[in-house]
């Protein structure tokens, strides 16, 4: 069973701008940055868990943080 829930594109866009992460473009994926790392979140909905945890991996966040945040 994964970690984090499969989860809306918007969900996670929200959780992302709690910890400091602001939207930098959006296309076909919205790209958020914190001024040292970039991230790329998909606009599938939902977005599958394999790919929130790695998202969440790459801000720097535990799984247990993240459904914390949501």
């Amino acid at each position: 069973m994964p970690k984090l829930p499969a989860i809306s594109q918007k969900d996670a866009v929200r959780v992302l701008s709690k910890i400091g992460f602001r939207m930098v473009r959006e296309s076909g994926h919205v790209v958020m940055s914190d001024g040292q790392t970039r991230l790329t979140i998909p606009r599938h909905n939902p977005i599958n868990a394999i790919a929130m945890g790695a998202i969440a991996k790459d801000a720097g966040l535990t799984p247990a943080e993240f459904r914390d945040l949501l």
